[in-house]
């Protein structure tokens, strides 16, 4: 097993780094002689370190990295089942399920995220308003925990429901059996609506989750006035075989990496991360006035290929590349719009935003007890960690997303204050009961665990 004694941890967005401890199991035994032998500050799992938050860092402790635990077991083609390593990404996954005609159930914006860390986020698409999150297409999974063992963990008992967006809290996810969907072709039909105003768009993305698969929404957090909360639905659907060229229907289930995806403005144009600064705002205001206008006001029926649609429809173009930035992502139920309304026109008031906001609208929950989506909307940000009054700002607007009983997402958090989370994750408590039960030395533990003291 490798170890390095001292690494600069950092994750998606690329915040202040904590040093920790870095081990790479190469199997399981090795995974349990690490988790065994670990320091007084206890270890946490990671994967390809694709967390914005600190849910993935230890500072001062160690940190297994489960990145080389990445094989495929078993793949029952005719059940749609998968049995995989939590190191595997989803992206891998899906290019070796494909060609048998099954898809992975919650396709990820960002490209290499684990099937551990869908695990322990308890992962979110553009497809929550059918599918749901990860947590509900999980059968099983095996779990090493605190003393060195290792347990299988089945559906509908109460390790499960900690576990599933628990952040790694409770152990470290060895393997996964995943539930599929099934698929005709590895082609999308993707389309978009232009908004004008964030009720429209509102209105456009309830009528788009009726219609389609994947939907959600980029939000102009810069337009001011009439036009505050601008923007575009996207949407998509899996390409039934009738609707593909002759030149593609011959292999319909071929992976198709260089078929486009939703265009984007040249990157010579897009300034690097300076949205802190007066020009900045500026010149990106100018950006977001050109992309939306010159976005059509609505189009339908454009093939594009899975592995460059999918992270444009859940943000991962716009989300988590630029560094120095704070990833925000609150959710309220239905009814509660007017926060919304009031998070954009004060993340627009104040200016700071650094890329369009993604909209989206949450189906029916897990039963994972700091599982993070719930039935309403949710909202995505990304703002420059230097901008002025952010963090006064970014406190306001957790006090109101808690008062009207919504949530921000932890396994994102760098900065919620603790006597929050109650309000917003009313089974804590049971979390907590369950942790203190399975590991009495708290061996699990990581920057965002002392931090809110989970």
């Amino acid at each position: 097993m490798a170890v390095d004694t001292t690494v600069p941890l950092t994750g998606r967005g690329r915040g202040a780094p904590t040093a920790a401890r870095l081990l790479r199991p190469r199997s399981y035994e090795e995974a349990a002689e690490a988790v065994r032998d670990c320091g007084h500050r206890g270890a946490i799992a990671r994967g390809r370190g694709r967390a914005p938050g600190e849910a993935a860092r230890n500072a001062g402790g160690d940190v297994l990295d489960m990145s080389a635990l990445d094989r495929v077991h078993a793949i029952d083609a005719a059940g749609g089942t998968v049995l995989c390593d939590a190191g595997i990404t989803l992206r891998r996954l899906a290019e070796l399920l494909l060609p048998l005609g099954w898809f992975v159930p919650v396709p990820p914006g960002a490209e290499r995220i684990t099937v551990g860390g869908a695990v322990g986020a308890d992962l979110h698409g553009p497809n929550h308003h059918r599918a749901g999150s990860f947590a509900r297409h999980l059968l099983s999974f095996e779990l090493l925990t605190a003393d060195g063992s290792v347990h299988v963990v089945d559906r509908g008992t109460p390790l499960f429901d900690a576990t599933t967006g628990g952040l790694g809290l409770t152990g470290v996810v060895l393997t996964a059996t995943l539930q599929l969907q099934p698929v005709a072709t590895s082609l999308l039909l993707t389309g978009s609506d232009r908004a004008g105003d964030l009720d429209e768009l509102m209105a456009r993305l309830c009528d788009a989750d009726l219609r389609h698969t994947y939907a959600t929404a980029r939000v102009d957090l810069l337009a001011r006035g009439a036009a505050t909360g601008r923007g575009t639905v996207l949407h998509a659907d899996h390409a039934p075989p009738e609707a593909l060229p002759a030149r593609l229907a011959r292999r319909p289930l071929a992976t198709r990496p260089h078929l486009p995806g939703t265009p984007q403005l040249p990157q010579r144009l897009v300034p690097p991360m300076a949205a802190d600064r007066p020009l900045g705002r500026r010149a990106l205001g100018l950006l977001n006035d050109l992309r939306h206008r010159s976005a059509p006001r609505s189009r339908a029926g454009t093939l594009r290929g899975l592995a460059a649609a999918l992270p444009a429809l859940d943000g991962g173009h716009a989300l988590g590349r630029g560094g120095g930035t704070v990833a925000y992502r609150c959710a309220v139920g239905h009814g509660g719009e007017d926060v919304l309304r009031h998070v954009v026109r004060r993340v627009a008031e104040q200016g700071c935003a650094a890329r369009p906001g993604l909209l989206k609208r949450f189906g029916e929950g897990s039963p994972g007890w700091l599982s993070f989506p719930a039935r309403g909307w949710g909202l995505s940000l990304e703002l420059p960690a230097g901008a002025a009054g952010l963090g006064v700002l970014l406190d306001e607007l957790d006090e109101e997303v808690a008062a009207a009983g919504g949530r921000v997402c932890l396994a994102r958090d760098r900065r919620l204050r603790p006597e929050l989370l109650p309000s917003m994750y009313p089974l804590l408590d049971d979390f907590r009961e369950l942790r203190a039960a399975v590991d009495p030395d708290a061996v699990f533990t990581s920057d965002l665990a002392r931090r809110l003291g989970l």
